[in-house]
């Protein structure tokens, strides 16, 4: 998110030199770097793939939802008043679910356009503003909920004094799970049964074990590294964003790193054909990097 570039975070900055050697040639092609799709933005964020594998984004600044369609290579608005919506995950009958945080809301928008707003608040208080959310395939959704307090915001009182993260199921019920300094990007993965979470202040990123619907483990340290935005691949690999896109193995090692040249990486995801392209988000523009590896899904 824009101001998050001023909170003074820790181990953000990554040197090359520090990555272990491995072999790449499985997972990115020789030369190729990241394609600049648009620039029109003010700050792009929240970037998730449908099922056609279009790429759906954010300008928070402008309360715009776009999306880019892989078959043309081109970036289409497709909603003009979106709550000021940051975060964005498609739950698993393609609904787009946001974090608008405008009013401290998540919403559903089906393709159509039709508008529902699942939550906005917590115990009959407004949230601080959610972030970001990844839904899951029984129906539920996890997702973060900082305060970054927003200019637009109008005669805003934090109603609740932690940052947290927070679980809500299909029925509609909600429960706090964890409290952080401040929780921001967050994925799982049906797959691998993990979920991560990133406390961005903290300059840290946790991993728990998915133990059933709404359930986790207690929480493991993943890497020492904060992350606005995150993604998965097939194979585990971890992406984080910051200064450019980082990416950690399994364990918790950093491999490879993406650099982006802008002031700050969002986020990222997979999308395109095959889902294979690895789209960026990064302040006033959107990229895509064609991959060897797909995304987890």
């Amino acid at each position: 998110m824009k101001n998050i570039i001023k909170t003074g975070l820790i181990g953000l900055v990554f040197a090359l030199v520090n990555c272990k050697s491995v072999n790449y040639s499985n997972m990115f092609y020789d030369g190729v770097q990241p394609e600049k799709v648009s620039d029109k933005f003010s700050f792009t964020e929240g970037p998730s793939s449908d099922k056609e594998g279009n790429v759906y984004f954010t300008d928070q600044p402008n309360d715009k939802i776009y999306f880019w369609d892989w078959k043309t290579n081109q970036v289409k608005v497709f909603l003009e008043k979106s709550g000021r919506a940051n975060g964005t995950h498609f739950d698993k009958d393609d609904n787009l679910i946001t974090c608008s945080d405008d009013q401290g809301e998540i919403w559903k928008i089906s393709k159509d356009k039709k508008i529902q707003v699942l939550l906005n608040g917590f115990e009959g208080k407004r949230f601080n503003g959610p972030n970001d959310v990844w839904n899951d395939a029984a129906g539920g959704m996890y997702f973060t909920d900082p305060l970054y307090e927003r200019d637009y915001w109008k005669n805003f009182k934090q109603e609740i004094p932690h940052k947290s993260l927070y679980y809500r199921n299909k029925e509609g019920g909600v429960v706090k799970i964890e409290t952080f300094k401040q929780p921001n990007g967050i994925v799982g993965s049906e797959k691998f049964k993990k979920l991560y979470v990133s406390d961005i202040e903290a300059g840290k990123t946790y991993v728990y074990d998915i133990l059933g619907e709404g359930k986790l483990s207690e929480k493991r340290l993943f890497c020492e590294m904060g992350s606005d935005g995150m993604t998965l691949d097939k194979n585990g690999n971890l992406y984080l964003t910051g200064k450019g896109v980082h990416v950690f193995n399994r364990e918790g090692k950093k491999i490879y790193h993406i650099p982006i040249d802008e002031e700050w990486t969002s986020n990222v995801t997979f999308g395109g054909k095959n889902n294979e392209t690895l789209f960026i988000t990064a302040s006033k523009s959107v990229y895509i990097l064609p991959t060897k590896v797909k995304g987890v899904k």
